[in-house]
């Protein structure tokens, strides 16, 4: 059958329009079949097995009522804590980002950055710093101890509630500073400044005006802290101690201590539902527009402290910033180079004094175990995995980024899938893999492999969002005159894209590889005793008795410290402009 064009009245076969036809529909997919063919692999098979071992009638049965109340017990911690936890960093993060929004003064750039260097930092890293400032060896006791001449400990902060809700304020009050805080930023002061010329106080101003202007950012703020504390594993399980058991928690001992894997499954389930419910409620928030208020670019209603009250504010809240964040991180590199007596087992007053020994220990196995793995070699294993996890990652980002730099239809549904495995537990994420690949033809949960894999899947979103606005940005109009000037698709991709992208390319790599290196919930369980990353021999450390191993765990959390905050401080130089705070 021949069919005449309006064109150019030629007769083409029919049958020649079938390929034409099926690579229309073909050809949006095949950037998605990767990271689809991924996705339904490692995370959705993995969660819908956890969900068939919770509500199977068989599991159910094996629930008493002690599993029950355990249950609920855990539920009531987790909302109890996180909701102080949020209630805690508004109260310090919306001064924080109004300081950051409307003032200028020396160190600025230096104090942003320090606030947001909590934020990708191991859970336990953090807890070893707290470690260092408050814990029994910590610089503050041993200062009461000197000071007093005491010989214990005064003040008994880790294994309390104090401690993780500082710990949680120290991670996450960042998040508030960026989005309240650019939107703050970006708002104009003209509205404010007439309400003020009307006659308005400034608590009026503040309720009447800046408030509702600012809703939308603070109440995604909050549900985005929420999430992360009602999901807190390593906080709780490393500084909360036995005595505080949140559903994350709850669920690595189920699996791992007590191998209940049905009260497992029905805790991840729990966990799952309430993380998807408020990762939907957060997505609903991120997507209203805010108050219409002739925006300005960020910087227009920057000023210096004039007034006694103003400078009074500025000076409080730069000092208890530095405070809040300063002092645990120094603590932690200070004491890994310091050898107190107490380390040699000796009693009476404390004394201290420089040492490299901690640092030298990570090369020796005094104990010549077979059971024993160098922390040296643990380092090698935090590397490779986060190599791979780089490769993994860019490889299947890649496809996706530069299909969602033009979103049609497909893309705008297909893209929130992205998002849904920062919204699972990192625990629950764990438990799958352990239940899902335990038996041919997918038996890897004897592979060092699955460590990556579960890396991949939590450093993914983050790829992507890094790459999708610097692809988006390429300017169509360059790449059709390289085209039409003779250039060949790969002469066009080397000469006009990949100068504009390989920034955001770097950015995302060092997110990936930040990302893997600090990555402990699901790591704790698919890792293999043999092949231990960084944060697995620090957890083990410090859960050993003696100073040499309390040592040893600085040691370890500084070098981990120190390859999380360039990572960070890269990331920060190479972020593009308007690319968002998250």
């Amino acid at each position: 059958m021949l069919r005449s064009t309006p064109a150019e009245g030629k007769k083409i076969p029919q049958t020649n329009l079938l390929p034409v036809r099926a690579s229309s529909w073909i050809r949006p997919i095949l950037p998605w079949l990767g990271v689809s063919i991924f996705l339904g692999l490692f995370f959705f098979y993995p969660l819908a097995r956890i969900l068939w071992l919770g509500l199977n009638p068989a599991a159910l049965k094996t629930l008493d009522a002690g599993s029950i109340l355990l249950a609920l017990h855990s539920f009531w911690f987790t909302f109890y804590q996180a909701a102080l936890s949020t209630l805690l960093t508004l109260a310090l993060g919306l001064p924080a980002a109004f300081l950051f929004a409307r003032y200028s003064f020396r160190g600025k750039v230096l104090l942003r950055a320090l606030t947001a260097i909590p934020f990708m930092l191991p859970t336990v890293v953090v807890a070893a710093g707290f470690n260092a400032l408050l814990g029994p060896r910590g610089w503050v006791n041993l200062g009461l101890m000197d000071l007093f001449h005491l010989q214990t400990a005064p003040i008994a902060m880790v294994g309390t509630l104090g401690v993780i809700l500082l710990a949680h304020v120290f991670y996450n009050t960042t998040i508030v500073i960026r989005l309240v805080g650019n939107a703050l930023a970006h708002s104009d002061p003209r509205m404010e400044q007439a309400a003020r010329s009307l006659g308005a106080a400034p608590r009026r101003v503040l309720s009447r005006v800046t408030l509702p202007l600012l809703r939308p950012s603070i109440l995604a703020a909050t549900v985005l802290v929420f999430i992360f504390d009602f999901t807190s594993f390593g906080v709780i399980l490393l500084l909360g101690g036995p005595g505080f058991s949140t559903l994350e928690v709850e669920i690595y001992k189920q699996a791992i201590q007590f191998f209940n894997l049905p009260l497992a499954s029905l805790l991840s389930f729990i966990q799952l539902l309430c993380t998807l419910a408020f990762s939907i409620l957060y997505s609903r928030l991120i997507s209203k527009p805010a108050v219409a208020s002739g925006p300005r670019p960020a910087g227009a209603a920057l000023h210096p402290a004039h007034t006694i009250r103003q400078k009074l504010f500025l000076s409080g809240m730069v000092s208890l910033l530095l405070i809040l964040f300063l002092l645990p991180l120094i603590s932690l590199p200070l004491r890994s180079l310091t050898r107190l007596e107490a380390d040699r087992g000796q009693r009476g007053q404390v004394q201290s004094g420089f040492t490299s020994d901690y640092y030298a220990e990570l090369f020796i196995n005094r104990q010549d175990s077979i059971f024993y793995v160098p922390p040296l070699d643990a380092i090698f294993n935090s590397l490779g995995y986060a190599v791979l996890t780089i490769i993994l990652s860019l490889v299947l980002g890649f496809p996706v980024a530069l299909a969602l730099r033009r979103p049609k239809r497909l893309e705008r549904l297909l893209d929130p899938l992205l998002m849904l495995p920062l919204g699972a537990s990192a625990v629950t994420l764990g438990l799958g893999f352990i239940v899902t690949f335990n038996r041919p033809p997918l038996a890897l949960v004897s592979s060092p492999l699955l460590v990556p894999l579960a890396h991949t899947l939590i450093a993914l979103p983050f790829v992507i969002r890094s790459l999708q606005p610097a692809l988006a940005s390429i300017p169509d109009r360059l790449r059709q005159a390289a085209a039409a000037l003779g250039a060949s698709p790969r002469r066009v991709w080397a000469a006009v894209d990949w100068p504009i992208v390989r920034r955001a390319t770097l950015s995302a790599a060092i997110f990936a590889f930040t990302v893997s290196l600090g990555e402990f919930g699901a790591t704790s369980l698919v890792v293999r005793p043999e092949y231990p990353t960084l944060p697995i021999a620090i957890a083990r450390f410090l859960s050993q008795p003696g100073g040499m191993n309390y040592g040893q765990a600085m040691a370890m959390a500084t070098i981990l410290m120190l390859l999380c905050a360039a990572g960070i401080l890269l990331i920060e130089s190479l972020r593009l402009p308007g690319a968002g705070e998250f």
